[in-house]
């Protein structure tokens, strides 16, 4: 009987393996149609009044989940200052990039928020007591390279929206390495904080800058945080589905995405120094994903 049922339990996997991929592929997109919305909307009204309306729709959304899982979850909460820590982190973090895509092509912006993952390998000696081998170091130190290609340090191409991506993206890589230290706190939990954190800030904002509504754009300032929301969603589907070393990858498709939207919505051409910095960043992030798999399967590294 085992070795009938063999095959099918392969089928089985093998089929919820690209489900997985499908999956994972939809929620990039998601958040690939998230940006360009963001960046759509923010050459019309302030980043602050963007961020304000996304967090309230995407909290409205978050609403039943919470209620499923018990409000009183969102105030038992671990580390408390490690947790005002990452909300301030995510809340400059949306900031920064909605501020950086009103000046910049969405490729570029992607491209530095996609270094996140060598920052959280370069913090994780320091605020996770990893140990960091030599080839992992090795393949820090070329994608750091790729940031210096990409950003192009010289008075003329090293703007202030430039080095707020960079700043934006290194809160980003803040969140990821908190989000390890707070593996106890529900993903919900989480979310709720990040919106309400980003929301306060929006409503300080706001008032001082603020753009009449119109119908349709008070439509896409909703639908913005709900297709984010659905694309966290998708993203953490497609993780239970298949393994984080066949579906984790596919997040550097945002690239191509926000290549492919720049060019025929935005009328963006992306910079050769941008591709070759963008090359050197994919190839470490992929490297260090990898290796940080191969040092969990070996039992050397905490999953």
């Amino acid at each position: 009987m085992a070795v009938e049922t063999a095959p099918a339990a392969l089928s089985t996997a093998s089929n919820a393996t690209r489900t997985g991929v499908l999956v994972m592929l939809s929620g990039m997109l998601m958040f690939s149609l998230n940006d360009v919305m963001g960046k759509w909307l923010v050459a019309t009204y302030s980043v602050g009044q963007v961020v304000l309306i996304r967090s309230l729709a995407a909290a409205i959304l978050l609403v039943p989940f919470l209620w499923l899982g018990g409000a009183r979850k969102l105030f038992a909460i671990e580390r408390p200052w490690l947790q005002v820590a990452r909300v301030v982190a995510s809340t400059a973090e949306v900031f920064a990039f909605y501020f950086a895509v009103v000046y910049l092509p969405l490729a570029d912006v992607m491209t530095y928020w996609l270094a996140a993952p060598i920052y959280v390998a370069a913090a994780s000696p320091l605020l996770l007591k990893e140990h960091v081998g030599w080839r992992r170091w090795t393949a820090i130190a070329f994608g750091f390279v790729g940031v210096l290609i990409a950003l192009e340090p010289s008075s003329e191409a090293l703007t202030l929206p430039a080095l707020i991506s960079i700043l934006g993206s290194m809160c980003f890589a803040f969140m990821m390495v908190s989000g390890r230290s707070l593996r106890g706190t529900p993903d919900t939990t989480l979310a709720f904080w990040q919106l309400v954190g980003a929301a306060l800030a929006g409503l300080l904002w706001a008032p001082f800058d603020w753009t009449p509504l119109k119908p349709l754009d008070t439509a896409l300032l909703c639908l913005l945080g709900v297709v984010a929301m659905i694309a966290h969603v998708l993203v953490n589907r497609a993780l239970k589905l298949a393994d984080a070393a066949t579906v984790a990858p596919l997040q550097y498709t945002l690239l191509f995405w926000a290549i492919v939207f720049g060019w025929l919505i935005f009328g963006d051409t992306p910079r050769l120094p941008m591709v070759l910095g963008a090359g050197l960043i994919v190839a470490s992030g992929l490297f260090i994903f990898f290796r940080e798999q191969q040092l969990k399967r070996q039992g050397r590294l905490k999953a």
